[in-house]
């Protein structure tokens, strides 16, 4: 099957040499058409399964839990915008719009949809630093 006719053809003839000493092969046949069909549209189907795997339902969960955040959004919530800029809700403008304060009296009017995220869950958790490794290293330095 996976073997093109011109190969099998020219493998089935007994005055060459090298099929002499192999033995006999058998010429391979082509797939019926409903076979081949079948195959490729299996294939299809699987590279289907794959794509909403890997891709779809991976972002559907993230807009889920994107929309859920902000909808919990209240006034006096930090939070960071696409920008990067972290401010404070002062207060809820509308339904789509949010006044958010970003210190030294500047206040802007943002889109609910353009908030990333909260502040404390964007930040990176730090580990806390060892203080034996530190002590130690600090008392061979003395020495």
């Amino acid at each position: 099957m996976l073997i093109n006719s011109a190969w099998a053809a020219a493998s089935d003839t007994t005055t060459s040499t090298a099929t002499a000493t192999a033995g006999t092969t058998t010429p391979a046949t082509a797939p019926a058409t409903g076979e081949a069909f079948a195959m490729n549209m299996g294939m299809v189907a699987v590279m289907v399964v794959l794509f909403y795997l890997l891709l779809i339902r991976p972002q559907q969960k993230r807009f889920k839990e994107h929309s859920k955040m902000l909808s919990r959004l209240d006034k006096g919530t930090r939070i960071v915008t696409q920008g990067g800029l972290v401010g404070t809700i002062e207060k809820e403008v509308s339904e789509h719009e949010l006044l958010v304060d970003f210190g030294n009296n500047i206040k802007i009017t943002a889109m609910r949809s353009a908030i990333m995220g909260r502040y404390e869950d964007a930040i990176p958790k730090s580990k806390p630093a060892n203080d034996d490794k530190t002590a130690s290293a600090q008392d061979k330095a003395k020495k």
